[in-house]
């Protein structure tokens, strides 16, 4: 499962078959390899790829060392990736990796709403009519459970609440146009996160 981290820039419109089509910018890589996993060492193969410059007096000391190991400035974010091809340590992976994707998965976190009620949060339709002398439950969440037995409302009962801020991946977004002079990919359609947020692009 090869992927890259990277940020999202925002959305904008390109005109493909004759069609305007929308599309989110993403800042994809260069990211470092920071990390070799090995079988008989971890158990597993993988590699840990690092992207965005942090400072060095907000790393710890442990990590400082990873990236020494590596040979590269501290990182502000980490992530491993199954690869089946053989890094070294301080190996930079571009948004090349892409030119012959036609399809990517994207992972990032949801823009935080705050306190919603059931009908923003669940999609509930409502309860009862407009009419009927009734003028203060449009909006309410109806029953939540039963009245005598079992007397409590069950675990994962969609109740208002916090909304957003959540891990979201977004499947299959078509890959419309890759830029490596400027580490960019356009993918159709939207995905989760605000401007400026990092998100994880995976083949």
């Amino acid at each position: 499962m090869p992927g890259l981290l990277g940020k999202k820039i925002g959305m904008t419109s390109v005109f493909s078959d004759g069609k305007n089509v929308p599309c989110t910018v993403i800042e994809a890589g260069p990211c470092v390899v920071t990390q070799v996993k090995t079988v008989e060492k971890d158990g597993y193969k993988a590699i840990q790829l690092a992207f965005g410059e942090a400072k060095e007096k907000n790393t710890t000391k442990p990590m400082m060392g990873v990236f020494k190991k590596a040979g590269t400035t501290p990182k502000k974010h980490l992530a491993e990736f199954k690869f089946d091809e053989d890094y070294n340590l301080g190996d930079t992976i571009t948004v090349e990796l892409f030119g012959d994707a036609e399809f990517v998965d994207v992972v990032g976190t949801s823009k935080g709403k705050g306190f919603q009620g059931v009908m923003k949060r669940h999609g509930f339709g409502g309860v009862g009519q407009a009419t009927h002398g009734q003028d203060d439950r449009a909006r309410k969440p109806g029953s939540i459970g039963a009245c005598s037995y079992p007397a409590k409302v069950f675990k994962g009962m969609r109740m208002a609440g916090r909304m957003g801020g959540d891990r979201v991946t977004t499947q299959n977004l078509r890959v419309l146009k890759v830029i490596p002079e400027h580490n960019l990919i356009l993918v159709k359609g939207s995905c989760a996160g605000c401007n400026g947020s990092t998100v994880l692009i995976q083949k």
